[in-house]
């Protein structure tokens, strides 16, 4: 055989094979979702318990009885409660920042998860290559063992065999093409 029809061969097994399957891991992204759903439930308690603290706090300073300490204690407690409210702001945005993080590195995270399912999706070329050699030099030794069984042309069977060891010596095929030239060389004798 040539080595164009060697090529149309293999033009034809990768006609027959196809493209490869798509796989879709969407664990992940499961995951995430849950997770982010978690985080932003904690960030609204967190401000209605800072906004309850503030009108609590305002609550109980409006309440005071005696006007002379009433201002300077009113005085105090705005002052206690604005370093309340500074406190309480810098934990929500603690908090925020933290849950900001935390999203970020699940999106990251979620993204890394999809490429990997995708590279593990992806089948290797050097095994997708060697099975077509092995179905290229299956169908040289099916050829050749149809002609010299079944069209009685030795010659050309011999030739065939010896193609298929020429081109894929390492094959498994060529073991079979060498067991079938001893073959037909103990009929010979």
């Amino acid at each position: 055989m040539t080595e164009d029809k060697i090529r149309n061969l293999l033009q034809e097994a990768d006609e027959t094979a196809g493209l490869p399957d798509q796989v879709h891991v969407s664990l992940s992204a499961v995951r995430s979702r849950a997770s982010r759903r978690r985080l932003a439930s904690l960030a609204g308690p967190l401000a209605a318990a800072a906004v309850i603290l503030v009108a609590a706090g305002l609550w109980n300073a409006a309440n005071k009885t005696t006007k002379t300490t009433k201002t300077t204690r009113e005085q105090e407690k705005i002052a206690s409660l604005e370093s309340q409210v500074q406190q309480l702001q810098a934990r929500t945005d603690a908090a925020l920042d933290l849950i900001h993080q935390v999203l970020e590195e699940e999106r990251r995270q979620r993204r890394l998860d999809e490429l990997e399912a995708q590279l593990a999706s992806i089948r290797d070329p050097l095994e997708e290559i060697q099975k077509h050699v092995d179905k290229t030099a299956f169908i040289l030794v099916y050829q050749a063992d149809r002609m010299y069984r079944e069209l009685n042309q030795t010659d050309s069977a011999v030739e065939a065999y010896n193609r298929v060891i020429q081109l894929f010596p390492k094959n498994r095929w060529a073991k079979v093409a060498w067991e079938r030239l001893s073959e037909i060389e103990n009929k010979k004798i």
